[in-house]
Protein backbone atom coordinates (compact mmCIF):
# COMPACT_ATOMS: atom_id res chain seq x y z
CA UNK A 1 0.00 0.00 0.00
CA UNK A 2 1.34 3.32 -0.72
CA UNK A 3 2.86 4.77 2.16
CA UNK A 4 3.13 9.12 2.38
CA UNK A 5 4.31 11.30 4.76
CA UNK A 6 2.57 14.72 6.09
CA UNK A 7 5.40 16.44 3.70
CA UNK A 8 4.56 14.20 1.02
CA UNK A 9 0.61 14.79 1.42
CA UNK A 10 0.89 18.59 1.37
CA UNK A 11 2.97 18.74 -1.85
CA UNK A 12 0.28 16.23 -3.59
CA UNK A 13 -2.41 19.14 -2.24
CA UNK A 14 -0.49 22.02 -3.34
CA UNK A 15 0.20 20.39 -7.37
CA UNK A 16 -3.14 19.83 -7.39
CA UNK A 17 -4.77 22.77 -6.26
CA UNK A 18 -2.39 25.03 -8.79
CA UNK A 19 -3.65 22.65 -12.17
CA UNK A 20 -7.10 22.90 -10.76
CA UNK A 21 -6.76 26.75 -10.05
CA UNK A 22 -4.60 27.10 -13.98
CA UNK A 23 -7.83 26.16 -15.47
CA UNK A 24 -9.94 28.79 -13.91
CA UNK A 25 -7.57 31.29 -14.16
CA UNK A 26 -6.72 30.19 -18.41
CA UNK A 27 -10.19 28.60 -19.18
CA UNK A 28 -10.09 29.64 -22.54
CA UNK A 29 -7.02 29.10 -23.50
CA UNK A 30 -6.18 25.89 -22.40
CA UNK A 31 -7.65 22.81 -24.68
CA UNK A 32 -10.50 21.02 -23.39
CA UNK A 33 -8.86 17.46 -23.56
CA UNK A 34 -5.88 18.82 -20.61
CA UNK A 35 -8.52 20.52 -18.66
CA UNK A 36 -9.88 17.49 -17.69
CA UNK A 37 -7.10 15.76 -16.07
CA UNK A 38 -6.04 19.51 -14.51
CA UNK A 39 -9.36 20.14 -13.03
CA UNK A 40 -9.85 16.51 -11.36
CA UNK A 41 -6.25 16.89 -9.84
CA UNK A 42 -8.14 19.69 -7.74
CA UNK A 43 -9.79 17.42 -5.91
CA UNK A 44 -7.32 15.71 -4.01
CA UNK A 45 -6.27 19.39 -2.22
CA UNK A 46 -9.30 19.92 0.04
CA UNK A 47 -9.58 16.45 1.64
CA UNK A 48 -6.13 16.99 2.63
CA UNK A 49 -6.22 20.22 3.73
CA UNK A 50 -9.04 19.10 5.73
CA UNK A 51 -7.17 16.37 7.43
CA UNK A 52 -4.05 18.51 8.35
CA UNK A 53 -6.50 21.20 9.70
CA UNK A 54 -7.63 19.01 11.96
CA UNK A 55 -4.51 17.48 12.89
CA UNK A 56 -3.12 20.72 13.25
CA UNK A 57 -6.44 21.73 15.96
CA UNK A 58 -5.69 18.98 17.75
CA UNK A 59 -1.98 19.52 18.44
CA UNK A 60 -1.47 23.33 17.99
CA UNK A 61 -0.31 25.35 21.13
CA UNK A 62 -1.34 28.55 20.53
CA UNK A 63 -5.43 28.64 18.42
CA UNK A 64 -5.20 32.32 18.42
CA UNK A 65 -2.04 32.52 16.38
CA UNK A 66 -3.41 29.69 13.99
CA UNK A 67 -6.44 31.81 13.27
CA UNK A 68 -4.68 35.14 12.80
CA UNK A 69 -2.67 33.42 10.14
CA UNK A 70 -5.11 32.15 7.84
CA UNK A 71 -6.74 35.50 8.61
CA UNK A 72 -3.99 38.05 7.11
CA UNK A 73 -2.81 35.11 4.48
CA UNK A 74 -6.72 34.93 3.54
CA UNK A 75 -6.88 39.65 3.44
CA UNK A 76 -4.00 39.15 1.28
CA UNK A 77 -5.17 36.44 -1.14
CA UNK A 78 -8.49 38.24 -1.57
CA UNK A 79 -7.87 40.33 -4.77
CA UNK A 80 -5.82 37.57 -6.21
CA UNK A 81 -8.75 35.13 -5.60
CA UNK A 82 -11.11 37.21 -7.67
CA UNK A 83 -8.70 38.04 -10.32
CA UNK A 84 -8.44 33.68 -10.64
CA UNK A 85 -12.07 32.99 -10.21
CA UNK A 86 -13.64 36.08 -11.54
CA UNK A 87 -16.38 35.76 -8.21
CA UNK A 88 -16.04 39.19 -7.03
CA UNK A 89 -15.98 38.32 -3.91
CA UNK A 90 -12.77 36.57 -2.58
CA UNK A 91 -13.85 34.33 0.02
CA UNK A 92 -11.33 31.64 -0.52
CA UNK A 93 -9.82 28.79 1.46
CA UNK A 94 -8.67 30.67 3.85
CA UNK A 95 -11.82 31.99 5.38
CA UNK A 96 -13.55 28.59 4.95
CA UNK A 97 -10.69 26.75 7.25
CA UNK A 98 -11.26 29.52 9.56
CA UNK A 99 -14.60 28.88 9.47
CA UNK A 100 -14.25 25.05 9.87
CA UNK A 101 -12.17 25.88 12.91
CA UNK A 102 -14.72 27.80 14.43
CA UNK A 103 -17.16 24.82 13.91
CA UNK A 104 -14.67 22.51 15.91
CA UNK A 105 -13.94 24.53 18.54
CA UNK A 106 -18.07 25.02 18.78
CA UNK A 107 -18.45 21.09 19.26
CA UNK A 108 -16.11 20.79 21.73
CA UNK A 109 -17.40 23.90 24.03
CA UNK A 110 -20.94 23.76 23.60
CA UNK A 111 -22.57 20.55 25.88
CA UNK A 112 -25.61 20.27 24.14
CA UNK A 113 -25.74 18.75 20.72
CA UNK A 114 -28.62 19.79 19.75
CA UNK A 115 -27.92 23.55 20.06
CA UNK A 116 -24.36 22.38 18.62
CA UNK A 117 -26.12 21.17 15.53
CA UNK A 118 -28.31 24.30 14.94
CA UNK A 119 -25.61 26.81 15.43
CA UNK A 120 -24.18 24.46 12.97
CA UNK A 121 -26.39 24.90 10.20
CA UNK A 122 -26.17 28.62 10.75
CA UNK A 123 -22.89 28.71 10.13
CA UNK A 124 -23.40 26.48 6.80
CA UNK A 125 -25.94 29.20 5.77
CA UNK A 126 -22.94 31.97 6.60
CA UNK A 127 -21.14 30.45 4.33
CA UNK A 128 -23.17 29.69 1.51
CA UNK A 129 -24.13 33.41 1.82
CA UNK A 130 -20.84 34.49 1.90
CA UNK A 131 -19.58 32.19 -1.17
CA UNK A 132 -17.40 30.63 0.64
CA UNK A 133 -14.78 27.85 -1.41
CA UNK A 134 -15.73 24.92 -0.85
CA UNK A 135 -19.70 26.11 0.14
CA UNK A 136 -21.22 24.45 2.60
CA UNK A 137 -19.32 21.20 2.30
CA UNK A 138 -15.78 22.19 3.47
CA UNK A 139 -17.29 23.08 6.92
CA UNK A 140 -18.63 19.59 6.87
CA UNK A 141 -15.88 17.51 5.42
CA UNK A 142 -13.94 19.60 8.64
CA UNK A 143 -15.84 17.94 10.77
CA UNK A 144 -16.59 14.76 9.76
CA UNK A 145 -12.51 14.51 9.59
CA UNK A 146 -12.72 15.36 13.86
CA UNK A 147 -15.87 13.66 14.63
CA UNK A 148 -15.40 9.67 13.21
CA UNK A 149 -13.15 7.98 15.55
CA UNK A 150 -12.60 4.83 13.29
CA UNK A 151 -9.35 5.88 11.63
CA UNK A 152 -9.90 3.36 8.32
CA UNK A 153 -13.34 5.38 7.98
CA UNK A 154 -12.36 8.45 9.43
CA UNK A 155 -9.53 8.34 6.24
CA UNK A 156 -11.41 7.38 3.80
CA UNK A 157 -15.44 8.79 4.00
CA UNK A 158 -14.84 12.50 4.23
CA UNK A 159 -12.85 12.75 0.62
CA UNK A 160 -15.31 10.09 -0.56
CA UNK A 161 -18.55 12.20 0.62
CA UNK A 162 -17.06 15.29 -0.68
CA UNK A 163 -16.55 14.02 -4.19
CA UNK A 164 -19.86 12.81 -4.17
CA UNK A 165 -21.57 16.12 -2.86
CA UNK A 166 -19.35 18.06 -6.19
CA UNK A 167 -20.66 15.59 -8.57
CA UNK A 168 -24.07 15.63 -7.69
CA UNK A 169 -24.04 19.85 -7.22
CA UNK A 170 -21.72 20.38 -10.66
CA UNK A 171 -24.35 17.77 -12.24
CA UNK A 172 -27.35 20.21 -11.07
CA UNK A 173 -25.56 22.67 -12.78
CA UNK A 174 -24.77 21.39 -15.97
CA UNK A 175 -28.35 19.96 -16.43
CA UNK A 176 -29.49 23.15 -15.55
CA UNK A 177 -27.13 24.80 -18.15
CA UNK A 178 -28.63 22.72 -20.66
CA UNK A 179 -32.18 23.47 -20.26
CA UNK A 180 -30.90 27.32 -20.46
CA UNK A 181 -29.28 26.80 -23.73
CA UNK A 182 -32.32 25.08 -24.77
CA UNK A 183 -34.59 28.15 -23.48
CA UNK A 184 -32.27 30.27 -25.84
CA UNK A 185 -32.84 28.05 -28.67
CA UNK A 186 -36.24 28.43 -28.16
CA UNK A 187 -36.28 32.38 -28.03
CA UNK A 188 -35.66 33.41 -24.56
CA UNK A 189 -32.20 34.92 -24.83
CA UNK A 190 -33.12 38.03 -23.79
CA UNK A 191 -35.05 36.79 -20.69
CA UNK A 192 -31.99 35.10 -19.52
CA UNK A 193 -29.60 37.84 -20.27
CA UNK A 194 -32.54 40.21 -18.00
CA UNK A 195 -32.82 37.75 -15.19
CA UNK A 196 -28.64 37.79 -14.79
CA UNK A 197 -28.07 33.54 -15.78
CA UNK A 198 -25.98 34.09 -18.69
CA UNK A 199 -22.25 33.30 -18.53
CA UNK A 200 -19.59 33.61 -20.57
CA UNK A 201 -17.87 31.63 -18.26
CA UNK A 202 -19.39 28.89 -16.54
CA UNK A 203 -20.66 27.33 -19.59
CA UNK A 204 -21.60 23.45 -20.43
CA UNK A 205 -18.01 22.65 -21.18
CA UNK A 206 -16.90 23.77 -17.95
CA UNK A 207 -19.47 22.49 -16.08
CA UNK A 208 -19.03 18.75 -17.49
CA UNK A 209 -15.59 19.65 -16.89
CA UNK A 210 -15.05 20.21 -12.98
CA UNK A 211 -17.84 16.82 -12.66
CA UNK A 212 -14.09 15.46 -12.96
CA UNK A 213 -14.12 16.66 -9.66
CA UNK A 214 -15.00 13.88 -8.08
CA UNK A 215 -12.21 11.77 -8.95
CA UNK A 216 -9.48 13.95 -7.84
CA UNK A 217 -11.45 13.79 -3.93
CA UNK A 218 -11.36 10.18 -4.41
CA UNK A 219 -8.08 9.61 -5.07
CA UNK A 220 -7.47 12.22 -2.03
CA UNK A 221 -8.99 9.91 0.27
CA UNK A 222 -6.89 7.66 -0.67
CA UNK A 223 -3.95 9.30 -0.54
CA UNK A 224 -5.09 9.95 2.73
CA UNK A 225 -5.60 6.06 3.99
CA UNK A 226 -1.59 6.03 2.96
CA UNK A 227 -0.63 8.62 5.53
CA UNK A 228 1.87 6.62 7.87
CA UNK A 229 1.28 9.07 10.44
CA UNK A 230 4.94 10.82 10.06
CA UNK A 231 4.52 14.59 9.35
CA UNK A 232 7.77 14.74 7.34
CA UNK A 233 9.39 17.51 6.69
CA UNK A 234 7.67 20.95 8.17
CA UNK A 235 6.65 23.33 6.13
CA UNK A 236 4.77 25.73 8.44
CA UNK A 237 4.65 28.91 6.73
CA UNK A 238 5.18 27.44 2.91
CA UNK A 239 1.65 26.47 2.26
CA UNK A 240 0.05 29.77 3.68
CA UNK A 241 2.57 31.71 1.20
CA UNK A 242 2.41 29.70 -1.27
CA UNK A 243 -1.36 30.20 -1.52
CA UNK A 244 -1.52 33.98 -2.15
CA UNK A 245 2.00 33.51 -4.39
CA UNK A 246 0.25 30.75 -6.86
CA UNK A 247 -2.89 33.20 -7.28
CA UNK A 248 -0.96 36.16 -8.27
CA UNK A 249 0.96 34.53 -10.76
CA UNK A 250 -1.83 33.41 -12.11
CA UNK A 251 -3.80 36.16 -12.50
CA UNK A 252 -0.38 38.57 -13.46
CA UNK A 253 -0.37 35.81 -16.37
CA UNK A 254 -4.55 36.42 -16.57
CA UNK A 255 -3.84 39.90 -16.75
CA UNK A 256 -1.03 39.60 -19.63
CA UNK A 257 -3.06 37.81 -21.60
CA UNK A 258 -5.87 39.87 -21.59
CA UNK A 259 -8.53 37.39 -20.36
CA UNK A 260 -9.46 39.21 -17.41
CA UNK A 261 -9.13 42.83 -16.40
CA UNK A 262 -9.00 45.00 -12.77
CA UNK A 263 -12.58 45.61 -13.33
CA UNK A 264 -13.75 42.41 -11.68
CA UNK A 265 -12.14 44.03 -8.53
CA UNK A 266 -15.10 47.02 -8.64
Amino acid sequence: MLRLDGYKLKWIAIIGMILNHMVFAWWEVIPLWLAFPMYAAGGVTFPIMAYFVVEGYKHTSNLKKYLLRLCVFGIISIPFHILVFRDGIGMNIMFTIMLSLLALVMYDKIKSRVVFWILFVILLVISTMLVMDWYIIGPVVVLMYYIIKKENIRRLLPGIAAGVFWFVFLGLGLLGLIAMEAMIEAGYEEEIIAAGLASDFFTVEFFAVAMTFIIGCIAGAFFIRGYNGDRGKRMKWLFYAFYPLHLAILAAVSLALGLVDFSVLF
